[in-house]
């Protein structure tokens, strides 16, 4: 019965991690689309930490930052837009949480498969207004 329970547990948390971060990633989305930016940041720091964020404190350790992308792509093409002005008005914007994994709970799957979670979410960013640059990557 204690086994059972554990399982109960163990997934439960699986598929909350999962939903929490494809719920951060699209946050991450909707502010990368409006051009917000955070007090001293560029466009691409502002989009990881509100990612983070909303992450409930999955992403707050310093070595998951890595695991956050951010990246631009033409609208046209589809071709990853790299550069100074990749985050232009048109393009389309992905923001992914990659390779977090977490330790199952029941000593049965803990040693050989952890939980891998890959998320993603994208959108194309919005216009800017007459006269505003675009902000810093």
């Amino acid at each position: 019965m204690f086994a059972i329970m554990l399982a109960i547990v163990d997934f439960s948390m699986a598929i909350f991690i999962r939903s929490t971060m494809q719920n951060a990633a699209r946050e991450g989305v909707r502010y990368a689309v409006t051009y917000q930016l955070m007090s001293g940041m560029c466009h691409d720091a502002s989009i990881k930490q509100t990612v983070k964020n909303a992450a409930v404190g999955f992403l707050s350790d310093p070595s998951h930052d890595t695991k956050i992308k951010v990246r631009y792509y033409d609208p046209v093409t589809l071709v990853e837009a790299v550069g100074v002005n990749s985050n232009a008005p048109g393009n389309l914007v992905e923001i992914g949480v990659e390779g977090y994994s977490w330790s199952w709970i029941a000593p049965l799957w803990r040693n050989n498969s952890p939980f891998v979670v890959n998320v993603y979410a994208a959108d194309r960013m919005e216009g800017l207004g007459a006269g505003v640059a675009i902000p810093c990557r």
